[in-house]
């Protein structure tokens, strides 16, 4: 089976710049950054092995980077800006239970005292927070090591 072409990517002075400038920020994520390197080293002409070579990544990681760029070019920047661009594709999964305001509704109780929620305790446990959070209907039902990981990421 014949291996494909590898996808050329051309870029506007706009667009290269743009990516230059990513690659030298100090406040982007490295994987943003070494995906603007990819792209910006796809246009310059060098083939996906010498790519590998270069950022020492696998050659799917390569590809992947090459044809994404290639398949959002059409979109406007006002629609898609250049970091979102190399941003990672949403993952595939059941839609989230708890929204947002939810989420915050859970933190906020999490810094209050138990004292004020009449608990008799010095300090929030995982099973008091649930119970708290199902008591004063922010959720319809979470279990306490749901909730605990909710408030870890925070």
């Amino acid at each position: 089976m014949p291996i494909p072409k590898a996808q050329v990517v051309t870029l506007s002075d706009k667009e290269r710049q743009g990516l230059e400038k990513l690659t030298r920020q100090h406040q982007i994520g490295q994987q943003i950054a070494l995906r603007a390197r990819i792209v910006l080293a796809a246009a310059q002409g060098l083939k996906n092995k010498e790519i590998v070579e270069k950022y020492q990544v696998t050659a799917d990681t390569v590809r992947l980077w090459r044809n994404r760029w290639v398949k959002l070019q059409d979109i406007s920047f006002g629609d898609l800006s250049l970091e979102a661009r190399l941003q990672d594709a949403p993952r595939p999964g059941a839609p989230a239970k708890i929204t947002a305001d939810q989420r915050c509704q859970i933190e906020a109780l999490a810094c209050e005292k138990p004292e004020n929620s009449e608990r008799p305790i010095a300090q929030w446990s995982a099973r008091e927070i649930a119970d708290e959070v199902i008591k004063r209907e922010i959720v319809p039902e979470i279990s306490p090591r749901h909730a605990a990981r909710l408030l870890k990421r925070c």
